[in-house]
Formats: structure tokens, C-alpha cells, sequence
């Protein structure tokens, strides 16, 4: 399964309600659970964010549609951002041309010569 790290602000309707926030959090974990996610953790933060969930999803689509569902009832936006662990990363990487076959940026130079032409 993906995992995502999703970002949650309170809208203002979320935030009148803000003593209901655990309940919510915890009515979303138990229907999210039977339709085949993992919620690792929520947290809630100080900052630019007010919350911060740790999910495993079983496909983007199903990500998207259990996303759309939480902001749809009107307590949250979000941000969601695909998260890789360091198993999921190496192979990432070694698919990755070697620094020795990366294409070199342009000198400035070459840029101002570029532009000029």
C-alpha cells in the first residue's frame, strides 16, 4: 500500500466545532479501516497546519475518493503528499542515472551567449 502524509487546516466551520475534532478523527480512522486504509497516526499540530496524518492507502483512487469525502463534509482542506519509506526510496534511486551520466546545467555564460543568439 502507498503511504501519504496528509496536512489539514480548519475551515471555519471546523473550527466552531473544534471540541468534536477527536471524535471525527476517530469516526473517519474506523470507516477509512473498513474500506481497506491503515491510519498510522493523527496528530495535531501548532503551526501552518492544525493537523497531520500518516496514511496507507490500497490505490490513488481510493486516496483521492476517501480525500474527497473528509473535505466534502466541511471541517478541513488538505494537502496531501505522497510519502516513500526507505525501502520504497532505495528503489527509487537505483533506478536514478548515476551523477556521472546527469546532463550538466550550462555555464552562465553559455546561458547569456544562449540568449543572446
Amino acid at each position: 500500500m502507498a503511504t501519504y502524509a496528509v496536512l489539514y487546516k480548519y475551515t471555519a466551520e471546523g473550527a466552531k466545532n473544534i471540541r468534536d475534532s477527536v471524535k471525527r478523527a476517530g469516526r473517519i480512522r474506523q470507516e477509512n479501516a473498513r474500506a481497506g486504509f491503515k491510519v498510522r497516526d493523527v496528530f495535531w499540530t501548532q503551526g501552518s497546519y492544525d493537523m497531520l496524518a500518516i496514511v496507507e492507502a490500497p490505490s490513488e483512487e481510493a486516496m483521492m475518493g476517501a480525500m474527497l469525502n473528509v473535505v466534502a463534509a466541511g471541517n478541513v482542506t488538505s494537502t496531501i503528499m505522497r510519502a516513500f519509506d526507505a525501502t520504497e526510496m532505495g528503489r527509487i534511486l537505483a533506478q536514478t542515472l548515476p551523477l556521472s551520466k546527469v546532463p550538466k546545467a550550462a555555464s552562465g555564460k553559455g546561458r547569456k551567449a544562449a540568449a543572446r543568439a
